[in-house]
């Protein structure tokens, strides 16, 4: 696909160049400077086609590029080269044809011309880019045209994609486009006859949604999650330490053998297809392609296929509101303490309970920005039970509750991290002994929410935080940030996060004080070092060096 797309570029290239229409540096290599940018989404983008995949491609060009002869005409030219080219590769023709091409990946296609601007494009993504965008982009790569400017686009992309605070606010939205998926594609129970491959329940866009999901929460922190294809990215996650190296194996196990039988149910009629047949006869042909020895032993190890993935899915996404608790009444409707419940908090340790009922209460109308709109109410209405037993596992249940609710007011609109606590037991004791045990830490989430971020690494408690180990966390944080002013914001950022988090370990116990003690220093001497690198480099800027002048 990639040297298909690339023939039919420079052929157009060089045609535009013969027309007087593009002036090419460099004729014998087209594509060298044109300016005009191709990016492979999806599967093309990740290498991992099918046999009767369309291609996906997303288009873009620089106006400021050496071959555009009048910028202002780039938008139409590059459109209208983009348009002849998706004819050459998919009209077909008593050859056959090349490959089926999509360009509906585009920002907002429904208004936007089949090429855009390259700064119109990043301002797109800036302001309106939504997560699933996001998630597309974790695929995407350069394939044709002007290779280095691709790059550079998608360099430029990089914050927009791989967020340094760990996104749990995606976690959510990924989620709704999966149950978008199923309500739109036919969605139901786990069949084999008739059941799409790829987006149906235990399907292969679940293992791809499995690990996009956990790149967009942790991308921006660790660059080794940032790859484009699935399996080895399962490698790297269970490396990480952000799934099991069972569900590793598992996961990939599945989605080859998944994707052999997408590769065969093409292959009957060379359609872009992913549902297997219907009837008996179809069935059985894609069994015996498939070196099974009849359908009954296919839909036996296709179904065991699906139930394996849905179970890891489900795991990760899927886990059940537990709204019946088993402790008693927890109701918080209406302006009167309901007795049952005074009596369940009583039992989970709250001596305040009629206090406990008036914060919750406050939650439910939605007072404050976290919790205005209905989704984070209804999740954080599932989590009320396993979070009222966790503060109540804590010396100071009380007190433990009103500290989340302080941290709560401060949170800003639209994060969601519900559902994560939710979903992370572990996470949510953790924060529950925080705010129970240690007032100085539930201060300093309270005040700076973005600590939090910190508490989602699953190596936290594990990694020791050594001089070494604080050095590369804090190279990887200002990575990028050129401004002057950036750089010391993202320092004291760092700082008061890796601050908070020392005290954690410490007060989970997996650092002693000594070595607690030694952390801070290291923390402090290297947030010192940076400053003064960035203060230097800030003087000299402005003013100039003196020959042999040295800091003392």
């Amino acid at each position: 696909a990639d040297a298909c797309t690339r023939a039919a570029v420079d052929f157009l290239l060089r045609d535009a160049h013969g027309q007087g229409k593009l002036k090419l540096p460099d004729v014998d290599n087209p594509s060298k400077q044109s300016g005009w940018i191709l990016l492979g989404m999806g599967k093309l983008g990740a290498h991992e086609l099918n046999f009767s995949s369309d291609i996906d491609l997303v288009v873009f060009f620089d106006p400021e590029a050496p071959a555009v002869v009048d910028p202002l005409d780039a938008t139409e030219l590059f459109s209208r080269l983009t348009r002849r080219l998706v004819r050459i590769l998919q009209d077909r023709t008593e050859h056959g044809y090349v490959f089926r091409t999509d360009l509906r990946l585009r920002p907002d296609p429904g208004s936007t011309p089949l090429a855009i601007p390259v700064e119109a494009a990043l301002r797109y993504y800036e302001a309106r880019g939504q997560n699933w965008e996001r998630a597309a982009m974790i695929k995407a790569r350069p394939v044709a045209g002007d290779l280095a400017a691709g790059a550079a686009f998608l360099k430029e992309l990089q914050p927009y994609i791989w967020r340094k605070y760990m996104d749990y606010a995606a976690i959510a939205d990924v989620h709704s486009i999966k149950r978008q998926i199923h309500a739109h594609k036919g969605h139901g129970e786990i069949a084999v006859k008739g059941h799409n491959v790829k987006l149906g329940r235990g399907g292969i866009r679940e293992i791809e949604f499995f690990v996009q999901t956990q790149q967009l929460i942790a991308g921006g922190r660790f660059p080794e999650l940032r790859g484009r294809e699935t399996v080895p990215m399962l490698g790297e996650l269970a490396t990480r330490g952000w799934i099991t190296t069972e569900a590793r194996d598992a996961l990939a196990r599945q989605y080859w053998f998944l994707r052999r039988v997408e590769h065969a149910v093409q292959m009957v009629a060379d359609e872009q297809t992913h549902t297997l047949p219907e009837d008996d006869e179809g069935l059985e042909r894609i069994a015996r392609m498939l070196a099974f020895a009849d359908a009954p032993a296919f839909s036996q190890a296709f179904r065991a296929s699906l139930q394996q993935v849905e179970r890891h899915y489900a795991a990760l996404f899927e886990t059940a509101p537990e709204l019946s608790t088993g402790i008693g009444n927890l109701v918080f409707t209406g302006d009167v303490d309901d007795p049952d419940t005074l009596q369940t908090l009583h039992g989970l340790g709250f001596q305040r309970p009629s206090d406990t009922c008036r914060v919750i209460r406050g939650w439910h109308f939605g007072r404050y920005r976290v919790t205005q709109s209905a989704e984070a109410r209804e999740r954080l209405t599932e989590l009320t039970p396993a979070l009222l037993r966790s503060f109540g596992q804590t010396r100071r249940a009380d007190e433990a509750l009103m500290r989340f609710d302080e941290f709560l007011a401060g949170l800003p609109a639209g994060i969601q991290l519900f559902s994560l606590l939710q979903s992370n037991p572990a996470l949510l004791k953790l924060l529950a002994t925080i705010m129970g045990a240690a007032p100085r830490l539930a201060a300093i989430i309270t005040r700076r929410p973005h600590v939090f971020d910190g508490l989602l690494d699953p190596a936290l408690l594990t990694e020791l935080p050594d001089r070494a180990y604080l050095s590369a966390r804090l190279s990887a944080f200002v990575e990028g940030d050129r401004l002057y002013e950036d750089v010391l914001d993202r320092l004291r950022i760092f700082a008061s996060e890796q601050k908070f988090l020392i005290g954690v370990r410490l007060l989970a116990g997996s650092i002693d004080p000594a070595r607690a003690g030694r952390a801070f220093s290291d923390l402090a001497d290297l947030t010192i070092e940076a400053a003064l690198q960035a203060v230097t480099a800030e003087f000299a800027a402005r003013h100039g060096t003196i020959a042999g002048g040295v800091v003392a």
